[in-house]
């Protein structure tokens, strides 16, 4: 049963076809697009795939993306289906005020982070941190409920930001320093470091919590980024979404 998973963010859609919906299962195929660029998925990349039997996806970017992704998903016969946060699948809970407002991306991230974990050891909790467009800081106990969790511009649209409300600066080509002596590395070590900063507030808040020391699992396609300016130990994760989309698969179509 061959399976096809699409994460569609606010910049890129990236999707992984696997030889059938389980944990660890081989991939097929792989690639990434630009949202600019998804309407050529069925004459390009998608055009000698082999036939996905199912599909699981979650999207960020809107309705009117997630149509445009599916007219190209009619070259096959497999029915669309897109995450929607639910109040607990795979193992975790969902604390959200109303859980189906939790961003799907969030949501799968998590289940993806939580099963990683388990397959290392015991149960412990959790911070879960997503690195792109914007950034998501999300914390789970040992008991896998997600407690709640932080939003905050990327590094683009805090750098777009001080370009447009203050005079003078401009989007910079700048380096991370401790001590920036100019304007282009002030500008990239802040943005940087205001990241990191939240990350590890959040990781002392969930210390506190818990009792506990909080794994940290960094992905998202600005996470390498990230990783020389932090403090405290983490895992990075290149398709976190991708392993909570096969967690989530394996149940859904178990039968």
């Amino acid at each position: 049963m061959k399976f096809l998973a699409i994460d569609v963010g606010n910049t890129r859609l990236k999707w992984a076809l696997y030889q059938n919906p389980h944990a660890n299962a081989p991939v097929l195929a792989q690639g990434a697009e630009f949202l600019d660029n998804i309407d050529k998925l069925a004459e390009g990349a998608w055009s000698a795939l082999p036939a996905p039997e199912r599909m699981l996806g979650c999207v960020v970017a809107g309705e009117a993306v997630r149509k445009r992704v599916e007219a190209q998903m009619e070259i096959w016969d497999v029915a669309a289906q897109w995450v929607v946060s639910s109040a607990a699948e795979a193992g975790v809970s969902n604390g959200y005020d109303v859980p189906t407002r939790l961003g799907s991306d969030r949501w799968v991230a998590m289940i993806g982070a939580w099963h990683r974990t388990l397959a290392q050891g015991p149960a412990r909790p959790m911070v879960v941190v997503m690195v792109g467009t914007a950034v998501t800081v999300d914390a789970i106990d040992a008991d896998g409920r997600f407690l709640g969790g932080l939003i905050l511009p990327g590094h683009g649209i805090m750098l777009r930001a001080l370009e447009s409300g203050t005079a003078g600066l401009h989007v910079p080509t700048g380096d991370v320093r401790e001590f920036p002596t100019n304007t282009s590395d002030a500008l990239t070590s802040g943005g940087t470091y205001a990241i990191a900063g939240a990350v590890e507030r959040m990781v002392q808040h969930v210390r506190s919590h818990c009792g506990a020391e909080p794994q940290c699992i960094m992905t998202g396609g600005a996470g390498w980024k990230m990783a020389p300016s932090m403090s405290l130990q983490f895992e990075l994760v290149d398709n976190l979404i991708f392993d909570g989309l096969l967690e989530m698969a394996a149940r859904r179509f178990a039968a």
